[in-house]
């Protein structure tokens, strides 16, 4: 049986893929309607992934990364800018 971590992480994982694939289809989309009901998905999909993202990070099934130093900040954003 599946613990609650490991039911977590599955579908976040899920929906990081799917979250990941909408750009692709909403820059291909031809029909305006077709375009905005895709991107109302992605943004619910967005709403549901921060969501379980700060379940996760409550319950400790989810560790993030320690922040950037104020440098490292800037060093990419001179990176991105050249």
């Amino acid at each position: 049986m599946l613990q609650d971590k490991d039911m977590v992480n599955d579908y976040l994982n899920g929906l990081n893929a799917s979250l990941s694939s909408y750009a692709g289809y909403i820059s291909e989309a031809n029909n305006i309607e077709l375009r905005q009901t895709l991107i109302e998905l992605r943004d619910q999909d967005e709403i549901r992934q921060r969501t379980l993202y700060e379940y996760a990070v409550q319950k400790g099934h989810y560790q993030p990364a320690a922040p950037a130093s104020e440098a490292a900040i800037q060093q990419v954003k001179s990176q991105l800018n050249q």
